[in-house]
């Protein structure tokens, strides 16, 4: 029996680090695949289009949403973020695990869409030192780190939407946590059960 491929989607506040922990886990683990979100954002310096993100104009993202390209989108900050669909279906018919790591918003969005994708929040170890992370980037003015941060408290408390969760006190354990999660789903009776029992009934009949 072929298993069909999991949909993980780790989210969180800006600053817990999701980024780091599905880089840990990534290097890890060569069966998942990372999803490539597209944006209408800017390039950070040092960000490689096709690899962090596709970088798009407003009018291209558009186009894609309009034509039905987009698995989820959302608008945060003043820009769109979105998941390009076809991609993302064609692995997991394949049975690749497909890691996907956006905002709150488009993670309950993909949950809707496909319910047996997986969720898992990340969480900074305090609030303290989630500010600590925000500041040190230097990258952000002191009125976008505030509003970073009150934007983070508001999603730890709708956090329940998810299946799971994880604190990132350290990134190895953090990824660690991950793959644990993902070898319970892929043994989920739920997932499989109708085919596993079509399989012996099958093997039953011919014995």
């Amino acid at each position: 029996m072929k298993k069909r491929g999991i949909l993980m989607v780790v989210s969180g506040p800006s600053g817990a680090g999701k980024g780091t922990i599905c880089k840990e886990l990534l290097e890890n683990n060569k069966n998942i695949k990372l999803s490539v979100s597209a944006t209408t954002r800017a390039p950070r310096e040092g960000e490689v289009e096709g690899v962090n993100y596709y970088y798009k104009t407003h009018d291209e993202f558009k186009k894609m949403i309009d034509d039905g390209d987009m698995f989820e989108y959302a608008e945060r900050y003043g820009n769109f973020y979105g998941t390009p669909k076809a991609a993302i279906m064609k692995d997991l018919e394949e049975g690749i695990d497909v890691l996907l790591e956006i905002e709150m918003i488009g993670a309950l969005n993909v949950k809707r869409m496909c319910p047996d994708s997986v969720l898992i929040f990340v969480l900074p170890p305090s609030l303290e030192e989630l500010k600590k992370r925000l500041t040190g980037r230097g990258t952000e003015t002191e009125e976008q780190i505030e509003k970073r941060f009150s934007m983070a408290y508001e999603e730890i408390q709708t956090m329940k939407e998810y299946d799971y969760f994880i604190i990132n006190e350290e990134v190895e354990k953090a990824a660690s946590e991950i793959e644990e999660i993902l070898s319970a789903e892929k043994n989920r009776v739920s997932r499989y059960s109708s085919d596993i029992i079509n399989k012996f009934r099958e093997e039953y009949e011919t014995c």
